[in-house]
């Protein structure tokens, strides 16, 4: 997810562009919308396309000393999209001015959708034969940013998701569909574990399900394009478009219909589908019930109809669907509403009958501002048509309200190791209690590793390097270059304090460094030598505690140092008149400070990771001290079908989870917190900012 961390400068750098395009054309703001998204898919793809171009070449077969030619399904394999010579971007990009463009961007369109039968009459193509010349050149390049070269996951549906949302705010679009964010998305790939199968998403949107579901697949080694087929249904004919773009950027191919899912079913799954995914619209009123009554999707009959003949609420309708499609074996994991969980009257009554059928297998809360465009909560709602029959009467409740990363001031989602322990629950609820064990295993294991990462690591040039090692020598560079001058003035005993604490400290520091490398080849040996059960691994979570705390004291340590180091430099200029000597080069001053900077904040940044990962494993030992399933207060329960009777059969589950006892953060993390601050300040001078500028609009065509 670090794509997260830079994606709104990408965001609105593609928006800037396509907004000049809108400028210098004839185009209405929804019909610039394909242009600018086929280039955004030309860039993206040609990105996977040299992400695996190389590896492809390097293992093709040879006849007669001659390679054999690169074809689709190489790059298919590979989860990519081959692209003919005239396709690749950066070709687009370098053509003259003398080119004419339009045609040769419809050109490289056109070679794709004859090496892709699913994509033709799909990508744009006439239409930027109404674009300007050096208006499409200025696209090509803005479009070719480094961040969008080296980015990775689902860029492509992030982006398509931003477009939506401009749109939407200037009347251009339904501003109804919203992109599901990328961790609920995985997450629910995660749960359902679709390693071979069909799967069906009847509200698919960009198809961002089906991607998540490849990457799964992807990590299991194996070739998501032979396991997997996808099916899907889209009632918008522009966001199908950009679903099959979508697929086909990582060499995928699926069968979507254009289709409005209550009234329609095109693909006529019912009851032959191994997994569903998917994230329908919430809350949709006012669907004709007299068109759905006879619907066999709908076992357990509507869920309610106001005076005018309609269904007041489509929740339950996309939940019955969901349950429907499944085969006897089949699994479900959508996204709802959280209003959905608790809903009385009518929909209550669907609700009593599917947990009867005992296909509910997990619920899990999440907090609000996951959504990208909509700061609503929510749940993922997970079903299992074949449960084991030892928990076919219960159901997993998870309240993951107060587990998440804030990106950006409305942007939050699982860090990968959040992410992972959530999950990890859910492994110990079905009994797999040996990933468990792996999952903790890993965070002692990287704990160790990043610990020896301060002494030890390559390079991309291959060069050892060594951190801790490389600060100290900056620090004392940086007391090198000042030396001189604090020699002139040694009668300043008492203003240059300073001096002599930054010595003792570089020392007592250098101490310690090699006290924390004693420590962690201890722990290193002991690690090599223990049996990974889970009692062992509990055990050398606590004792890993005195090598973290050494490994934080190091951080204090470090950032002292150099605030030491930038108090004498002050005391220097300020008070002792440095700058007006001949020996205190100003020059180099500055020079060796950055660089004792960058050392300390490498330094510090790899320390701090050895901290981050034994807190993980920290975090699971604490709770499952066994290994095994429990109870957690405020966290997770397993609830059986007396409980959920005793309240009003509910699956919302902070009402049965319960709160966490308060606990006192011994380890708050102030840098964090400020860090967090910063990012909602940031966020709100840019919101100030944009609304000052309409402000400033409104007067303009107002005429004041």
């Amino acid at each position: 997810m670090a794509q997260l961390e830079n994606i709104e400068a990408i965001e609105k750098k593609l928006w800037g562009a396509a907004d000049t395009l809108r400028a210098n054309s004839n185009y209405a703001s929804n019909e610039y919308f394909m242009p600018v998204m086929g280039l955004i898919f030309l860039r993206h793809a040609y990105s996977r396309y040299l992400t695996v171009k190389d590896e492809i070449i390097a293992n093709l077969p040879k006849r007669g000393g001659k390679t054999r030619e690169l074809t689709k399904e190489d790059f298919s394999q590979k989860g990519s999209i081959f692209l003919r010579e005239k396709a690749q971007f950066d070709n687009l990009v370098a053509l003259p001015d003398s080119e004419d463009r339009a045609k040769a961007i419809i050109e490289a369109m056109e070679s794709i959708e004859e090496d892709y039968e699913t994509l033709r009459g799909v990508l744009p193509k006439t239409e930027y034969q109404e674009l300007d010349n050096d208006v499409l050149g200025q696209l090509l390049r803005t479009l070719n940013p480094e961040e969008l070269k080296n980015a990775t996951g689902d860029i492509f549906g992030r982006i398509y998701e931003y477009f939506l949302t401009q749109f939407a705010d200037q009347k251009a679009h339904d501003g109804g569909e919203f992109f599901t964010p990328v961790s609920l998305v995985s997450f629910i790939a995660n749960v359902l574990e679709p390693k071979r199968g069909t799967i069906l998403d009847p509200a698919c949107g960009s198809g961002g399900m089906f991607v998540q579901s490849a990457h799964f697949v992807e990590r299991l080694q194996e070739n998501p394009a032979e396991r997997l087929t996808f099916y899907g249904m889209e009632k918008n004919p522009t966001t199908i478009r950009l679903a099959k773009m979508n697929l086909a950027v990582h060499g995928l191919e699926g069968n979507i219909q254009k289709a409005i899912t209550y009234y329609e079913d095109p693909l006529e799954l019912k009851g032959e589908v191994d997994y569903i995914m998917a994230n329908p619209p919430f809350n949709v009123d006012e669907v004709d019930a007299d068109k759905i009554k006879q619907d066999p999707r709908l076992p357990f009959g509507l869920p309610g109809i106001n005076k005018n003949g309609k269904v007041p609420n489509g929740n339950y309708l996309w939940i019955s669907y969901f349950y429907s499609y499944l085969n006897d074996t089949g699994r479900a994991g959508f996204v709802m509403s959280s209003q959905a969980s608790s809903a009385g009257r009518d929909e209550a009554i669907v609700r009593r009958k599917l947990i009867e059928t005992g296909a509910v297998d997990i619920m899990v809360a999440i907090r609000s501002n996951f959504f990208y465009t909509r700061s609503v909560p929510c749940e993922l709602w997970f079903l299992n048509r074949a449960k084991l029959e030892h928990q076919r009467d219960k159901v997993l409740m998870l309240d993951a309200r107060n587990i998440y990363r804030k990106v950006t001031r409305k942007i939050y989602d699982f860090s990968p190791e959040q992410l992972q322990n959530l999950l990890s629950i859910i492994w110990l609820y079905r009994g797999e209690n040996e990933r468990f064990l792996e999952l903790v295993e890993s965070y002692l294991e990287r704990t160790l590793e990043e610990a020896k990462r301060c002494f030890y690591q390559v390079d991309v040039r291959g060069n050892n390097i060594n951190l801790l090692r490389g600060y100290i020598d900056a620090i004392n560079q940086l007391l090198q270059v000042i030396q001189p001058f604090l020699q002139t003035v040694h009668e300043q005993e008492v203003q240059l304090a300073e001096a002599n604490e930054l010595k003792e400290g570089i020392l007592v520091f250098s101490n310690d460094v090699e006290d924390f490398r004693i420590k962690l080849d201890e722990e290193r040996t002991e690690w090599e030598r223990c049996t990974k059960c889970i009692s062992l691994l509990k055990d050398k979570t606590e004792c890993l505690f005195s090598l973290t705390d050494q490994s934080r004291d190091l951080v204090k340590q470090a950032d002292m140092l150099y605030k030491l180091a930038s108090n004498v430099i002050k005391i220097c200029e300020n008070k002792l008149n440095a700058k007006d000597s001949k020996i205190w080069v100003n020059r180099d001053v500055t020079k060796a400070r950055k660089e004792a900077d960058v050392a300390r904040q490498e330094l510090v940044d790899q320390l701090k990771k050895v901290r981050y990962f034994h807190k993980q494993a920290f975090w699971l030992t604490q709770r499952f001290p066994d290994g095994v399933y429990r109870d957690i207060e405020g966290l997770v329960k397993l609830v059986d079908r007396t409980e959920l009777e005793s309240n009003d059969w509910s699956l919302t589950p902070g009402r049965y989870v319960g709160v966490a006892p308060e606990e006192e953060d011994e380890d708050f993390d102030f840098e964090e917190s400020l860090r967090d601050i910063h990012i909602e300040l940031e966020g709100l001078n840019t919101e100030a900012t944009e609304l000052m500028a309409k402000i400033m609009q409104n007067f303009k065509e107002l005429g004041i």
